[in-house]
């Protein structure tokens, strides 16, 4: 359980450090803030409306991307908003249910997105090597087959690290270098041993995060593969381009999430971590917007249904 040894109070606290800014410096901090989380709310409710609305939209990539979107929506909206607050009233303090939920999102989302990138390889894998077949293999029950358990698995594994990190034992005010309760600021600050943590954290990596991106890999070895057989250059190009934004969110997502736990600094840290959090749910509706032809037609369809009206 969450110990804090402390005069005022028997309740654990949470200093989040954030940004220290002050005066105009503070004023910009928070209009960039709020206008980046402005932007990927709009973003993602217009991705989601758009496919839900569209059924030419219904098929299993878009259904992924709905997903994908609607994540991104709750990534950002677990950690921003807190952000704001602590910039505009300067209160850096959090208390232990606060920061164990916000812990418990923050880690339900990033494994969440590895396996949801996963299952959008698999699903431009299936279309570019077997596209004769693809209709058949990523059919509405394999589509649900593949997003159903990538919630239901992060949601285990969220539950276990937060209870982990709930019997973790600290000392005094509970400081956490970065602007949410993150899992390598919670694992710094503890007085209490916490080698079955770490452990449960590699294995976590592993099989969350190397396994998923060695399967993504994999995957475009062998689209590569299909796609240097076309004989045409402007039909390799075409094909290939179809896998394009995948393949940035991809690397941004997971070259993010490389640096921010490789670092040691905690301005490195900051920086990294606000990559890690914002940079995919912000290019993801823009990626495949400007570069989706059926998004694009999706939204002319609309734009003409409303003029006509």
């Amino acid at each position: 359980m969450l110990v804090e040894i402390n005069n005022d109070t028997s309740q654990p606290r949470f200093y989040l450090y954030a940004f220290s800014t002050t005066g105009n410096k503070k004023i910009v901090l928070i209009t960039a803030v709020l206008l980046i989380y402005l932007i990927i709310l709009i973003g993602n409710l217009l991705i989601i409306s758009l496919i839900c609305l569209q059924s030419q939209l219904h098929t299993s990539m878009y259904f992924f991307l709905c997903n994908l979107s609607t994540l991104d929506i709750l990534y950002v909206s677990t950690t921003l908003p807190k952000l704001i607050y602590i910039s505009h009233t300067g209160d850096h303090i959090m208390s232990s249910t606060g920061c164990l939920a916000q812990f418990y999102l923050y880690i339900l989302c990033a494994d969440t997105e590895c396996f949801l990138l996963t299952a959008m390889a698999i699903d431009r894998y299936a279309a570019i090597c077997f596209p004769l077949h693809y209709s058949l293999i990523m059919s509405k029950q394999v589509c649900v087959l593949l997003a159903f358990p990538a919630w239901f698995m992060s949601s285990v594994n969220a539950s276990i690290a937060t209870y982990l990190a709930y019997n973790l034992m600290f000392c005094g005010l509970i400081e956490i270098k970065n602007f949410f309760c993150d899992l390598k600021a919670l694992l710094f600050s503890s007085i209490k041993d916490t080698t079955s943590f770490k452990i449960f954290v590699n294995v976590g990596a592993v099989s969350i995060g190397a396994i998923p991106f060695c399967l993504i890999l994999a995957s475009y070895v062998c689209i590569i593969h299909t796609v240097l057989k076309i004989k045409s250059s402007d039909g390799r190009w075409k094909t290939f381009s179809s896998c394009s934004s995948h393949i940035t969110i991809v690397f941004v997502y997971f070259g993010s999430a490389m640096c921010l736990y490789m670092t040691k600094s905690l301005e490195q840290d900051l920086i990294f971590s606000m990559m890690f959090v914002t940079l995919v749910p912000m290019l993801n509706p823009l990626v495949y917007s400007l570069r989706n032809k059926d998004i694009i037609q999706a939204l002319r369809r609309i734009k003409k249904k409303n003029i006509e009206k």
